[in-house]
């Protein structure tokens, strides 16, 4: 049996509004993304995933849908996109697009014909009588944003449901309709030549019940009743059964939030995804609610890793995404050591066992924007958690500090092409988000021409595991170590790799048993010191053992 492509392939995801702007109106778009085939193909990666393409108000950046079978003008028209999965395809490369099921945007036609009691569409989504006579929401639950979960429609006189923004409205999955139409989307597309999705918060799609909650927190609150439930699980593999079972090869890579390894391991074996997201490790840094954060640790970054890589039948690795801050400011060493540390980062997350995802930029170490005003931020998460702590009385230095630790604007700036004008990602200066300042020093022509930059070292390591059956199909065997040291192996064969990783600000001795190991260093990302027991800041070694 022929295994599928997506075991041995490095996806990248790319923020369409952010990667390349083709005609000068400050926004990315699919001509920009088939401009860069070539750079993508030539960095090592497999499967481009696209954040969402489709006709949206975007007031969450495309995760609020109003069309699904069209293409948001400001990124183009179908046309493109069929060309971009045909200039993609002639260089080996598959396209993944991003599947937002839980919920659409308010502008929907479906969602504007629910107001009708009477029309069929009311009950595709979660419409509900107030208490007190209807003055007040269904129940107590809060939003993912902050706020209530419910909000009230006086020419209905009913409340509807949104667990993210008022403008995102709640899909029904209990109507069997509902379930029908994002099936024949899946087929559209997967017909068209897609090759998957990326299932956007997937396992909140089924709600067990609408009951008060018991828990006391200002975000999220009620989620008990809805993630993960028995009925999530029935929808996703009916999902299959339906219709991905019809396919010879396919990914289903699903978003799923505060997932556990009993959860994990289902989605996989009972064929519901291929691969899931898990947000431990990512947010290992977090603390209680984002606005929140502890030091960074690679004693405990090590062993949620360590966790998952021995659970998990086939692990998705990641450290940023559109939704995450840079990894080099949540890991790493920005001001002192920001080239080791997006090296270090690099070899870690592209020599573990599973699928590693790349984030745009990531591969040429960019970094957060600098600290601003919330109140200004293009994220509405950070806009409504900014109106609240006000409300709440929070001083302007505070809310700024604190909204700084979860912004998403910081992921969204714009791809840093070039030092010109706005990063070379646009001929605009007036970009839809600013460009980083620091594009002069951080930008892919300066690494190009630098064979000891992070970027040429991400595609030295690509090519590497490229050619390397035991980075790319082997076991995980993790090597105990005390504190900080990271140390693990990768075996398939005859093949046996081991990685040594320090990922803190001070050196690290290896202990006696790893010092007597014999093997040749095929990559590091740093000089060595002169004493080669230690590992200094940030350094990292793939050993080729004999």
């Amino acid at each position: 049996m022929k295994k599928p492509f997506w075991t041995d392939a490095v996806v990248y995801q790319i923020y369409p509004r952010s990667f390349c702007d083709s005609n000068g109106d400050g926004i990315g778009d699919i001509p920009g993304i088939i401009s860069k085939l070539d750079y993508l193909k030539d960095l090592g990666v497999d499967i481009l995933w696209l954040s969402p393409i489709y006709e949206s108000p975007q007031f969450d950046i495309g995760y609020d849908i109003s069309d699904y079978y069209k293409i948001n003008p400001e990124y183009g028209t179908m046309e493109d996109f069929d060309r971009l999965l045909e200039e993609a395809k002639k260089r080996g490369i598959r396209i993944v697009m991003d599947l937002v099921a839980n919920h659409t945007s308010d502008q929907h036609p479906w969602f504007k014909a629910s107001k009708d009691k009477n029309s069929p569409y009311h009950d595709y989504y979660v419409w509900m009588d107030g208490k007190d006579g209807g003055k007040r929401p269904p129940n107590n639950w809060t939003s993912n944003f902050t706020g209530p979960a419910w909000t009230y429609v006086p020419e209905v006189g009913q409340w509807y449901l949104h667990i993210f923004s008022a403008e995102q409205p709640d899909l029904n999955w209990k109507n069997p309709k509902v379930l029908e139409e994002v099936e024949n989307i899946i087929r559209f597309y997967l017909d068209k030549g897609v090759y998957g999705f990326r299932c956007d918060v997937i396992n909140q799609i089924w709600k067990d019940s609408y009951e008060d909650s018991k828990r006391i927190t200002p975000m999220a609150r009620g989620n008990e009743f809805y993630l993960m439930k028995e009925g999530n699980h029935r929808m996703l593999r009916k999902i299959y059964d339906d219709v991905l079972s019809h396919y010879d090869d396919f990914v289903m890579i699903g978003e799923t939030y505060n997932v556990d390894l009993e959860n994990g391991k289902r989605f996989q074996e009972n064929k519901e995804l291929t691969m899931f997201f898990q947000f431990e490790l990512a947010n290992v840094r977090a603390f209680a609610l984002p606005v929140f954060e502890r030091p960074f640790s690679a004693k405990r970054f090590k062993e949620v890793a360590f966790k998952w890589q021995k659970a998990i039948e086939w692990p998705t690795n990641y450290l940023e995404n559109h939704d995450q801050r840079r990894s080099i400011n949540k890991f790493g060493d920005p001001k002192r050591y920001w080239k080791e540390s997006g090296k270090a980062l690099a070899l870690f997350n592209l020599t573990l066992r599973g699928t590693p995802f790349v984030y745009q930029g990531e591969e040429i170490g960019m970094l957060d924007l600098p600290p601003r005003d919330p109140a200004t931020s293009m994220d509405c998460s950070a806009r409504m958690t900014n109106q609240l702590m006000t409300k709440m009385g929070f001083v302007k230095g505070l809310r700024k500090k604190m909204i700084n630790l979860f912004d998403r604007d910081h992921a969204r700036s714009p791809m840093q092409w070039n030092d010109g004008i706005s990063a070379g990602f646009s001929s605009n200066e007036n970009t839809w988000i600013c460009a980083n300042p620091n594009k002069n020093c951080i930008n892919v022509a300066l690494e190009e021409k630098d064979p000891d930059s992070i970027l040429s070292f991400y595609r030295t390591l690509l090519a590497y595991r490229r050619k390397s059956p035991a980075l790319q199909e082997g076991s995980f065997l993790e090597i105990e170590t005390k504190g900080d040291l990271i140390a693990y192996r990768r075996k398939l064969g005859d093949e046996e790799i081991l990685i040594l990783l320090n990922l803190t600000k001070k050196k690290l001795r290896l202990p006696p048993f790893l010092r007597s190991i014999e093997g040749k260093l095929a990559l590091s990302t740093r000089e060595p010191g002169d004493d080669p027991t230690v590992l200094l800041p940030y350094e990292g070694r793939l050993i080729e053992l004999a």
